[in-house]
């Protein structure tokens, strides 16, 4: 008999722990104490929240392992679940149903994660939640709703975090504050709500006023776990006490400029101030009509907390500098600006000025400045520029392809893009390229029309750019050794007398020494059409009347 019931004994202990360790998750703990079951994983490579663990758990604390978010109904299928513990570990993204079926959560705590932002609706699922532990994540935001599905809540941490401005409403809408507030006004009894705000970057401008009135008027029953709040900016506050700071209200910036009508002459250095007063500090641009050209440099001093100058250094006034400038500020209240223009004064009265480039609807057929800034011996890089009203949201359209062809290629370029390379041309090949704006066709002083030369050696290649003609050219362009260049009102046929020349010197020229100077149109000597067409080697031959006299243009030849 006594047999037997050992045997009995040891059965059923063997079944018992068969029992507990298959309710169990591997590499983690199961206990039972006074309060209920509890698992404990620690260290662990869960990635995860397991889909099998056991309902009857009141506390699971699944602490440095890898998990990264927690779904829809992370812990729905253990609803008597009481304490959860997710403590260091990576979660970044908190689903708005994660706590669904939580009707018994009293206690939530996500200490150390990566939460940036928390979708405060999911806490509806968990009415008895008293402890929500959110501290050194990287939250930035707490919208003024955002307690307002805690009413049980009595501790709350948010410490070291990266939230800067909270309104006073979050707290002031917070269901628990106003209960808590009139029971200890009518019996001066009531549980302490603790609150943790510290060791967050604060920013105390005029957006934190309200919420720094509240932390100073703070008091029992909401008790914070570090009273002494700190500033992180602006500069004029930072490592300041919440209690030794003023804050004033927010208001829209004022923008004014001492002068509004400058008239310098050309070639002058131009500094443009605009004013702005405002609170938050704003934003301050400039815009005028050359800005993706010339770029020029603005900077910003504080004359005070809520006082700023900003100046626009504009260096050797060129004629295009003509213009209105507009100096604009923003800030979250509201925006305003000022105009200032700039005139160029004549050093020729007998020589009118032309009138300043228009800042021009990106509808309208803006002019645009297209020039050749390189070219490789194979290829040539593009450049323009474009008045336009919207910098920052003109499309241009490159039209490329053979002189001849009736159907060019179309590249898109997208907006603060202005060039373009085009490799793998073909010798002795006529080519056109235009740009103009978006789906625009060509117009007259958008395109380039240009010759390349005849192949070259490949010692050459390693020496000299490519030989190109140039027929419709805008502006100034670095000639390279041996180019012929005409100017836009040069006619097509003296064009190809230039492509029979440039062919005949280019023989000549391999007799000469390296190491041929380079130059650009400023030292070019001009000669008339009719000089450059003429043979630098007498041959009496019969050409077309045409042909022998190119009227109407000039051009230019650099040795």
């Amino acid at each position: 008999m006594d047999a037997f019931y050992a045997t009995l004994h040891i059965t059923l202990v063997f079944q018992f722990i068969s029992f507990g360790s298959s309710t169990c998750l591997f590499s983690c703990s199961c206990t039972d104490d006074i309060l209920g079951r509890s698992l404990v994983c620690m260290e662990t490579s869960m990635g995860e929240i397991p889909v099998d663990i056991p309902h009857d758990f009141i506390k699971i604390r699944i602490e440095k392992s890898h998990l990264t978010e927690l779904p829809r109904g992370s812990f729905s299928k253990v609803p008597a679940l009481e304490f959860l513990w997710l403590n260091f570990n990576e979660i970044a993204l908190m689903n708005m149903k994660s706590l669904e079926g939580l009707a018994n959560l009293t206690e939530l705590r996500l200490q150390g994660n990566k939460l940036t932002s928390i979708p405060w609706t999911a806490f509806q699922d968990t009415p008895k939640l008293k402890i929500l532990d959110f501290k050194h994540n990287h939250l930035d935001v707490l919208p003024e709703h955002a307690l307002r599905y805690l009413p049980a809540v009595t501790y709350l941490d948010l410490s070291f975090n990266q939230l800067s401005v909270i309104a006073k409403e979050v707290f002031i809408n917070w269901p628990l504050f106003q209960i808590a507030e009139k029971a200890w006004a009518k019996e001066g009894m009531v549980s302490n709500v603790v609150l943790g705000l510290h060791d967050n970057p604060w920013l105390c401008d005029c957006r934190l006023k309200g919420f720094v009135e509240f932390i100073r008027a703070v008091s029992p029953p909401i008790i914070l776990m570090n009273s002494y709040l700190m500033c992180s900016g602006p500069a004029l506050k930072a490592d300041k006490f919440f209690h030794e700071i003023q804050l004033k209200s927010c208001m829209r910036p004022v923008t004014s400029a001492p002068e509004t009508n400058i008239t310098l002459p050309l070639g002058a250095n131009a500094t443009l101030t605009c004013l702005v007063k405002g609170r938050p500090e704003p934003t301050i641009q400039w815009m005028y009509s050359l800005k993706i050209i010339r770029g020029f440099v603005a900077s910003q001093t504080n004359i005070d907390e809520e006082t700023f100058s900003s100046q626009l250094l504009i260096p050797s006034l060129h004629l295009a500098d003509r213009g209105l400038y507009t100096c604009t500020a923003n800030n979250f209240i509201g925006n305003s600006s000022v105009n200032i223009t700039v005139n160029i004064a004549s050093t020729d009265s007998s020589v009118p000025l032309l009138p300043p480039v228009p800042m021009l609807s990106s509808e309208e057929n803006a002019y645009i400045d297209i020039h050749i800034a390189k070219q490789t011996v194979y290829g040539i890089t593009l450049e323009w520029h474009a008045a336009t009203e919207n910098p920052a949201e003109t499309w241009f359209t490159i039209h490329f392809g053979k002189y001849d062809s009736p159907k060019k290629e179309m590249i898109y370029i997208g907006p603060g893009i202005n060039s373009y390379s085009v490799s793998n041309l073909l010798p002795v090949t006529k080519y056109e390229v235009c740009v103009t704006l978006k789906n625009h066709p060509p117009r007259e002083g958008q395109c380039i029309v240009f010759v390349t030369g005849s192949d070259i050696s490949e010692m050459e290649q390693k020496e000299r750019l490519i030989h190109i003609i140039v027929i419709v050219c805008a502006m100034v362009l670095a000639v390279p050794v041996g180019m012929y260049a005409c100017t836009t009102e040069a006619r097509f046929s003296c064009v190809d007398r230039c492509v029979d020349l440039w062919r005949m010197h280019r023989m000549h020229d391999d007799n000469l020494q390296e190491g041929a100077r380079q130059g650009t149109f400023d030292s070019l000597q001009v000669t008339s059409d009719e000089a450059l067409c003429k043979s630098s080697v007498e041959k009496p031959t019969k050409r077309r009347k045409s042909e022998d006299k190119c009227k109407g243009g000039s051009a230019a030849y650099l040795y």
